[in-house]
């Protein structure tokens, strides 16, 4: 009896008030290496992203159009001979000639706006990109957190109940215990073990996933995570919104492109006056002197007779449309998503309370009134493996409702188009003091 009691005062102590088992404190980092530290590691993801590198150079690569699309078309040179007058009085008669097109005024900055208006475009595809990037390096650090901390926990639940079945064999053998009480044990402790066994394969997916952001092999070491940062208070709904409206990249692309629309617009526009080609060359064909040099001009008389320009300018509107309407499709789908996603982080934040107010406690409580009947002889043994139970999968569930904190805050940060961390903010957690706050992740 006494080391079986012992054994569960040990389970009981295992787990303090808070329920939390930091992956800091109870995993040993991979291969020897420090931490991993959930800052460090967006950093690293978002100077080492493949997807981020290829928009980075399409961005460059649209910067260098600019220039292109405002300058001046190349001029021409053209030259023809007379190959009857090779050998003749006069020798060789030919004709050279020089010719540069100018668009009608406007144009050519119309050309450059527009491909001004898609560099930026791409600009601003890029930190959309980022965003998501950010958003998916934090999901995948609170995955990696959680899958290293619920192992963790499920080893030392698995290792206590190991003594556990030990005692319960001594005891049955000795006539003091029922068979009931071993097999109860031992069906507990192989169950722990199924968890153990999926938590390492998902670890092994989670690792691999990680890698793929950082543009490393599946299988390169990685470091166990640290210990997950505090939740911080939510600012109100009216200012994540004014920030979305405001900052988010996707609707400064959104933007751009109707800027661009209004560019092309404007060409067409355009289109519907001449552009001027000024020529001037020497012909020696020409008996006269005088009438060898010459020079002229040429514009394109600019009917319409297919209705070519005014399909073009028509078209160049539709698109305008187009481009303002999927502005303003996207901007009311992210002001919902931003008010779900923030919904969502409320009530994650409300669980997160209950869990430390009252779940983590009473599990704790049930398993110190479970040992306390078994203790005076009242209580049944299967009874005291119940709370044992119900406080691992209540530890687990908080453990799991942590990581999903990190997670609806990484999606919230990603409709609002900023860090919640750039916000001004003053207290911590819904406006909890340092005293009060919850206890670190």
């Amino acid at each position: 009896m006494n080391k079986i009691l012992r054994v569960f005062f040990a389970l009981t102590i295992a787990f303090p008030l808070s329920g939390v088992v930091s992956a800091a404190s109870t995993q040993t980092p991979v291969d020897g290496t420090e931490s991993l530290h959930l800052d460090a590691f967006v950093s690293e993801v978002l100077a080492h992203n493949a997807s981020l590198k290829a928009l980075t150079h399409a961005v460059e690569a649209a910067r260098e159009r600019i220039a292109a699309a405002g300058a001046l078309p190349d001029p021409s040179l053209s030259y023809a001979g007379a190959p009857d007058t090779a050998g003749g009085r006069r020798g060789f008669q030919d004709r050279v000639e020089i010719s540069q097109v100018l668009p009608w005024p406007g144009k050519l900055d119309l050309q450059s706006e527009k491909a001004s208006a898609a560099a930026n475009a791409s600009e601003q595809s890029l930190q959309d990109q980022r965003l998501q990037t950010i958003a998916a390096a934090k999901q995948l650090y609170a995955e990696w957190s959680y899958v290293h901390a619920s192992l963790a926990l499920k080893h030392q639940h698995r290792d206590l109940l190991q003594d556990v079945i030990q005692v319960a064999e001594a005891r049955y053998s000795a006539g003091k215990a029922l068979q009931q009480d071993v097999l109860q044990a031992q069906v507990e402790a192989a169950s722990i073990d199924t968890e153990i066994m999926s938590h390492r394969r998902r670890i092994s997916e989670v690792k691999a996933l990680i890698n793929a952001l950082l543009n490393k092999a599946p299988d390169s070491p990685l470091a166990a995570p640290a210990a997950l940062p505090l939740p911080t208070k939510i600012p109100g709904l009216p200012e994540l919104q004014r920030s979305a409206l405001d900052q988010h990249p996707e609707l400064h692309r959104l933007r751009q492109n109707i800027a661009a629309a209004e560019s092309q617009l404007g060409l067409a526009k355009k289109d519907y006056f001449p552009d001027f080609k000024f020529s001037g060359g020497y012909n020696s064909l020409w008996d006269d002197p005088d009438k060898r040099w010459w020079l002229g001009v040429t514009i394109n008389i600019p009917f319409d007779i297919s209705n070519k320009r005014d399909a073009s300018k028509n078209a160049a509107k539709a698109e305008l449309m187009r481009q303002q309407w999927a502005l303003s499709d996207r901007e009311s789908y992210l002001l919902a998503e931003l008010a779900q996603a923030r919904a969502r982080l409320e009530e994650i934040s409300g669980i997160l309370a209950i869990y430390n107010d009252r779940l983590v406690p009473l599990a704790r409580q049930s398993v110190n009134a479970a040992l306390a009947d078994y203790r005076s002889g009242k209580g049944r043994f299967l009874s005291l493996i119940d709370a044992q139970r119900k406080q691992l999968r209540t530890d687990d569930s908080r453990l799991r409702t942590q990581a999903n904190y990190l997670r609806e805050l990484s999606a919230l940060e990603r409709y609002t188009g900023n860090q919640l961390a750039d916000f001004e903010h003053g207290k911590n957690f819904a406006g909890a003091t340092p005293d009060n706050a919850p206890n670190q992740w």
